[in-house]
This record gives C-alpha cells, sequence and structure tokens, in this order.
C-alpha cells in the first residue's frame, strides 16, 4: 500500500504539525508512506495531478476550517479521475457533527486526534479487514507517541515557522472555541521534547510556534520552555498562546529577560464585559488582565498579541466599543478583532434561540446578525475589522492613526473613519499602502479639519521611518528639510515588532 499524507496550508510560510505526527506514528509502514504539502493558494486541479502522479493507494487529507471548501473540490477531482484511490480525512474541520460542507465522497473519516488511529486503519484495510467509515473520537497517550520534529525539512527549517507543543487540551469552557471540548490537559515528556527542540536548533531552526492553548497554565514547564530559549544566542522568534490572569513571579522575570522581537504572546481577551463573559462560559479576571497586561507593556519587550470578538451572544456594538477602548488605554500593542464563528460540536449553539443568532453555513461559519448586531452591523463591522489591521495592527501609522481620536473614544472615531474610507474605495483590500496614507491624510485634514502641516510631519515620521522609502506624492510640500532616521525593514515573522517606537 502506497500512502500520502497531505494537507492545503493557509499559507507557505505555515507547515503542517499534524502530518508529522502521522508520519511519525505509521511504525512499519512508513516506507510506504510520504508527506506532500501544498496551500490553498495553489490550484486545486494541480494539486490533485501530483497526488495521483505518484499512484497512491490511499490519500490522508487533513481537513481544516481554512481548507474545507477546497478539500471538498479536491476529493471530487480525484475521485473523478481515480475513483479506486482510498482517501481519509482527519482534522477539526471533519471532527464533529454536523459537517457543513459534504464529505461523501471521502471513503473514511477519523475524528479528534489520528496519531495513532491513521495507522491502525491503513492497517485494517491491507489486512482487508471491515473497517467502519468513521472512527470515533479516541485519545492517544502522548508519553507514548514517536515525536514528529526530526521530519521537519532543512526547506521547512529555512522557510517556515516550525510548529510544537508541549500539551494538548485546555481546561477552559469557552463555548465558541473546539478546546472546550477536550477532557483535560495532557502533557508530552518533557525531557524527549526538548531534546527535539535542541536538535531542531542545531538544524537551524529559529522561529518557533507553539501551539498549546495554554501554555502559562503549568509554570514549571513553562519556565523550562523559557529557559530553553534564554540560553540560545539571538536572533530567534517564539510565540506562545497564554492566558491573561495567571503571570506568577518566576514567569515575569523570564519574559522581561527575552530580547526585543523574540517573543510573541498571543492573549485571548474576546470580551471585557463579565456579563458577556458569563453567557459563554469565559473566566474573566479584570484586575489581573489589567496589571499583567500593564506588566507586559511596560516591563518587557514582548510583542502582544490581543484578541477581541465582534458578534459574542448578548454584546451590542457599544458594549464591543467600551471593549475596546479600554484595552487601547491598556496597551498599544497589537488588537486582533475577529467575527465570531460557529464551529461545529461548540456549546456555543445554546444561545442560538434567546439571541436569535444566525450563521452562515459556508466557511468560516461567521456570524450573520444576532439580536443585538444586524447583518448591515456585521458587515460594518467586518471592514472596521480589515481597516484597523491594515493601519493600526500594521504598525505603519503609528504616530499619525492616534490623531483620529485623541482624548476620544477610539471606537467611534475609528468607526467614522471605516465608514469614510469604505465610501471612498468601496472594498477592504488591494489598498496600497500609498494610497492608505493619501486616504488618512485626507480623512484628518478634511474631514476632522487637522492642521495640514502637523498632520504631515507626523506621516511623515511614519512613513519614512524604514530606509529606501520615497517621500509619498501627497506628503511633497510639506517634506521641508526632512531629518528622520530610518532604519531597515523588521526581521523575523511578526509584523508589528515595535510598541509605539518610530
Amino acid at each position: 500500500m502506497k500512502i500520502i499524507l497531505t494537507t492545503l496550508n493557509s499559507r507557505f510560510t505555515h507547515s503542517a504539525i499534524g502530518l508529522r505526527y502521522l508520519y511519525a506514528n505509521m511504525q512499519e509502514l512508513q516506507d510506504a508512506t510520504s508527506i506532500l504539502e501544498f496551500s490553498i493558494n495553489d490550484a486545486i486541479q494541480t494539486i490533485a495531478e501530483k497526488l495521483l502522479r505518484e499512484k497512491p493507494d490511499l490519500i490522508g487529507i487533513g481537513v481544516y476550517i481554512w481548507n474545507v471548501s477546497e478539500v471538498a473540490e479536491l476529493i471530487h477531482i480525484v475521485k473523478k479521475i481515480s475513483p479506486e484511490t482510498i482517501i481519509v480525512l482527519g482534522g477539526p474541520e471533519v471532527s464533529y457533527l454536523p459537517l457543513r460542507v459534504p464529505m461523501k465522497e471521502a471513503d473514511y473519516i477519523i475524528q479528534g486526534e489520528g496519531d495513532t488511529a491513521f495507522y491502525e486503519l491503513c492497517k485494517k484495510l491491507l489486512a482487508k479487514e471491515s473497517v467502519e467509515r468513521i472512527t470515533p473520537i479516541t485519545l492517544p497517550k502522548l508519553k507514548e507517541l514517536e515525536l514528529p520534529y526530526k521530519y521537519y525539512t532543512d526547506e521547512d527549517i529555512q522557510n517556515r515557522y516550525i510548529y510544537v507543543e508541549i500539551s494538548r487540551g485546555c481546561p477552559f469552557e469557552c463555548e465558541f472555541c473546539l478546546s472546550s471540548m477536550d477532557e483535560k490537559v495532557r502533557a508530552f515528556h518533557l525531557d524527549a521534547v526538548l531534546e527535539e527542540f535542541e536538535k531542531l536548533w542545531q538544524r537551524g531552526a529559529r522561529n518557533f510556534k507553539f501551539v498549546d492553548r495554554t501554555f502559562n497554565l503549568n509554570m514549571k514547564a513553562a519556565n523550562r520552555i523559557l529557559d530553553f530559549f534564554l540560553a540560545k544566542e539571538p536572533p530567534y522568534f517564539a510565540h506562545f498562546e497564554v492566558i491573561p490572569d495567571h503571570f506568577p513571579a518566576s514567569l515575569r522575570e523570564k519574559i522581561k529577560e527575552f530580547p526585543h522581537g523574540a517573543l510573541q504572546l498571543e492573549i485571548g481577551i474576546q470580551t471585557l464585559n463579565t456579563e458577556i463573559a458569563n453567557n459563554i462560559s469565559r473566566q474573566l479576571n479584570l484586575q489581573k488582565i489589567e496589571e499583567n497586561i500593564a506588566f507586559l507593556e511596560e516591563q518587557t519587550t514582548a510583542h502582544i498579541h490581543l484578541d477581541l470578538i465582534v458578534g459574542l451572544p448578548g454584546e451590542s456594538l457599544e458594549s464591543f466599543g467600551k471593549n475596546l477602548d479600554k484595552l487601547m488605554s491598556m496597551s498599544s500593542c497589537e488588537i486582533q478583532i475577529g467575527i465570531l464563528k460557529k464551529l461545529s460540536g461548540t456549546h456555543i449553539k445554546r444561545h442560538d434561540t434567546l439571541f436569535e443568532m444566525v450563521y452562515s453555513d459556508i466557511p468560516p461559519y461567521d456570524i450573520l446578525k444576532n439580536s443585538t448586531l444586524s447583518f448591515e452591523d456585521i458587515q460594518i463591522m467586518k471592514r472596521f475589522a480589515r481597516f484597523w489591521d491594515l493601519t493600526y495592527n500594521s504598525g505603519n501609522f503609528t504616530h499619525s492613526l492616534k490623531l483620529l481620536w485623541e482624548g476620544e473614544s477610539v471606537f467611534e472615531n475609528f468607526y467614522a473613519f471605516s465608514l469614510w474610507i469604505y465610501e471612498q474605495t468601496d472594498s477592504t483590500w488591494k489598498i496600497s499602502l500609498q494610497r492608505l496614507g493619501e486616504l488618512l491624510f485626507n480623512y484628518l485634514t478634511q474631514e476632522k479639519s487637522l492642521q495640514a502641516q502637523s498632520v504631515a510631519d507626523l506621516m511623515l515620521k511614519d512613513m519614512m521611518k524604514l530606509k529606501g522609502r520615497a517621500v509619498p506624492h501627497y506628503l511633497k510640500e510639506y517634506a521641508h528639510n526632512i531629518n528622520i532616521k530610518a532604519k531597515e525593514g523588521s526581521s523575523g515573522f511578526n509584523k508589528r515588532q515595535n510598541k509605539g517606537g518610530a
């Protein structure tokens, strides 16, 4: 039996740790197994051609929210050309019902963690045993798994994020999140994992992205991982997802030691409204959150990424606006604004009737409207989030963007700006940095009636901070004796390294 493991990553710089776990645990079938990765930007028929060129007996495909539509098309093409090829699906998008993208042409589905279940299925098929179409969720013993890290190629190490983990599961029950379905947090053998990390480092790996849902839950393990990096010579980049209310002294001291640009912490805030948090079974310690964000902001050089969600059951635009204003008063870091999604299997469905929650059944299953937000409100906030990402999160307008809201509500003023900019562009995509800057300049000087030279001075400071940039045409008449210290373009994978500096 010839077996191919494949998936469509969301972009080229990503790599599939799941495929490598499957491959690592194929035992005697490993020699007959290979990995072929693609991205959602690749042509589906070309992917099918490359897979079938290998003449596989079986193709295992990882299915996620970002590739489920493309995978459905890929299965259709493969089965049209080679109906005898067995197709096995696994991953979050096929682990819980309902499957909102039909997968009827797939032969088998493995729900949950497939590290060993995929091997067992292949072994049974090879022995021509009778097998059920759906393999239900089972939890492998993590400390008995073969680790996947040696199967990252040299090309992966040079060009892609290296995804790693020290645990699986999440102790919290946030109703919008698939991790809330996990029974408990389970840990890998930390010594064994650290040995593998050291081998990756010796091979040149410098970009580590941890997929643990709650990295700072176990202090002993978290501190050992941080010590691993602190013992290394920069530059390197480590990304962790952390909970906002658990930063004991030992962790704080280590985080303070990391050099600029080396550490990224993703913190899921989602809402600061305690009533809304209770609606979705989310724990919220506002005092601890405020204290810890202040610590990270004032005493570390870590790149902080905070998350807010639009569309949570019961949350109005006014409440969301207060959340954003509060976070902006606490921090100058990146704030990612997401739209609520209804993932199959999650308990968020229990609010459908009371809050009149209406979602799209097309990936990514975004909220369309509810009892507090109309369809138009949601559309406006999707554009708000996109323009926020282009202007604030990009770090391209660090000084000048603040003129939008000086001393006033960030949300209300950016909301007005996002409405205006959409009127000018009728689009949220393919807006060049030059065009975006000109729109901001025009809004500040014409709609906000700010003094042009003062606006231009700050915009020149923003636009000219990187070497090699030419003065934009709309600022040329204001660029008298310009003297700005420009720096080289930022290195590493994270886009917004500085915290308000030039």
